[in-house]
């Protein structure tokens, strides 16, 4: 299907095939049934507003002139920009519409789907990168939410995301609408841009003296210096690992483990035979969180094999092993369906090939931010 999905590029000043799209990604169809607050989206429905940012997207010299993978990621993420509000789009009992949260559920959505497809993961994660973070350029100059400075979640986003082409494919969701405040949009847009120029990280990351001081200065969200290394006593060396179940995170462990200590949930739920999804299952993450404060203390090596799936799991497990000071490398590994479930189907586990379907609507993929290392396998 990626090779379908190829053929499915326009070319620069071509056309565009939207039913041959709707035939290669349903998922896509439900987007014409979903309708969106006309004070923003005056244009109509969602399908609308995504042949329009497409179409807008397909003007700009950006896109034009960009390389044939390139064009791949910004074409697909204008496509799939918005393909979680038929899950997230509700009407308030004053009569707005409002979609909250479709751009993490859209970024999952379209994991999977392109996952799926074959899609290499680079250009996949490109792509969802991007989808997850689409309205950021938007609002992050007339203060974002979390009372972050502007300065610090650029330079943050920089290791997550390529802002040149996020603020691409933002710029070309701004044109595709009809929506009296689309000029300040673009103008957010643009100084946010500038901003990204400006402190050297518009199209890599941002520069930091050295790992850890990138992570003291993302860990205390910009209240430490970017430009002076942070000097510390290391505490434990950690590897983290996150993948599906069936991955082969096992099998990493007995290849490149040596002989450090291995704190596992699949071990912890064994020894005291606990099943996947029961209510004692809790005994067995008490059991590892046991574990690994033991050797955390001690400031010993060891590895932390779990799915670590979505970013909120993971977080819980990076903020224990943050706060005693551990040095941490996450080694994400994946495989094909077939692959996993074919596994899945061989193991002697309680975990079911259904839920790790139903897992997949977690699946949130290390971001480079997270740790002093990720390694994607």
């Amino acid at each position: 299907m990626y090779k379908d999905l190829q053929q499915q590029l326009p070319t620069t000043g071509g056309d565009v095939d939207w039913q041959g799209l709707l035939d290669l990604i349903p998922s896509l169809s439900a987007l014409a049934a979903t309708p969106q607050d006309p004070v923003y989206h005056a244009e109509g429905d969602v399908w609308t507003h995504t042949r329009m940012v497409c179409g807008e997207l397909m003007k700009m010299p950006d896109f034009q002139t960009a390389g044939v993978e390139r064009r791949f990621v910004l074409f697909y993420s204008c496509l799939l920009h918005d393909i979680g509000k038929p899950a997230c789009t509700e009407t308030t009992p004053e009569g707005r519409i409002t979609s909250r949260g479709h751009s993490r559920i859209g970024a999952i959505d379209a994991r999977v789907l392109l996952w799926r497809a074959g899609v290499p993961f680079d250009l996949r994660e490109q792509i969802c990168r991007i989808i997850a973070t689409h309205q950021l350029p938007f609002y992050v100059l007339d203060g974002h939410r979390s009372g972050l400075a502007p300065e610090f979640i650029v330079r943050k986003l920089s290791w997550e995301v390529c802002i040149r082409d996020l603020v691409t494919v933002a710029k070309a969701d701004t044109l595709g609408r009809i929506n009296a405040g689309a000029s300040a949009a673009w103008d957010n847009t643009e100084l946010f841009a500038e901003l990204a120029r400006e402190d050297g990280c518009f199209d890599v990351p941002r520069t930091f003296p050295d790992a850890a001081t990138r992570m003291r200065y993302f860990l205390s969200e910009g209240k430490n210096s970017p430009d002076h290394p942070f000097f510390t006593e290391p505490g434990s060396a950690v590897t983290v690992l996150s993948g599906l179940p069936a991955s082969g995170k096992d099998t990493w462990v007995q290849k490149h483990g040596a002989g450090r200590a291995v704190v596992s949930f699949d071990e912890a739920r064994e020894e005291l035979g606990v099943k996947h999804g029961t209510a004692a299952e809790g005994k067995a993450v008490h059991l590892v969180i046991d574990r690994a404060r033991e050797l955390l203390r001690r400031k010993a090596p060891f590895i932390w094999n779990a799915t670590n799936l979505s970013a909120q799991m993971r977080q819980k497990t990076l903020d224990l092993l943050y706060s005693y000071g551990a040095q941490v490398e996450i080694v994400y590994l994946e495989n094909e369906e077939k692959t996993i479930k074919g596994r899945n189907n061989k193991r002697d586990t309680s975990l079911t090939n259904a839920a790790i379907d139903r897992m997949l609507h977690k699946w949130e993929v290390p971001l480079p931010s997270e740790a002093h290392t990720v390694i994607y396998l």
